[in-house]
């Protein structure tokens, strides 16, 4: 059982919901849980990718701040090559199991 000292320390340190997070997290082999990671994943990628574009319509305009659209850009790049990554391992670890005899 927690103690109160338990509880002060997870407060301060933010944990304090780790416990429920840890119990509503999917179970392994769930297609629709990878499913739906994979789809917030990409989404947070384009969201990424038109805070950039905006970043750099705003500069264009005269009206944007060009050290915050060089990191927005820069944040987009790196998600953008972060995801042609894992994809670039799925393909090659999907063609790695069709080529497993049976």
């Amino acid at each position: 059982m927690r103690t109160e000292m338990d509880i002060a320390f997870a407060k301060i340190n933010g944990l304090e919901g780790a416990d429920r997070a840890a119990a509503q997290r999917p179970k392994p082999g769930d297609a629709t849980a990878f499913a739906g990671e994979l789809g917030r994943a990409i989404g947070e990628v384009d969201k990424l990718q038109v805070e950039a574009d905006q970043q750099a319509g705003q500069v264009a305009s005269g009206a944007g701040n060009l050290h915050e659209m060089a990191m927005a850009l820069e944040k987009a790049d790196v998600a953008i090559r972060l995801a042609v990554r894992v994809r670039n391992k799925v393909v090659e670890t999907y063609n790695e199991i069709m080529r497993m005899g049976v």
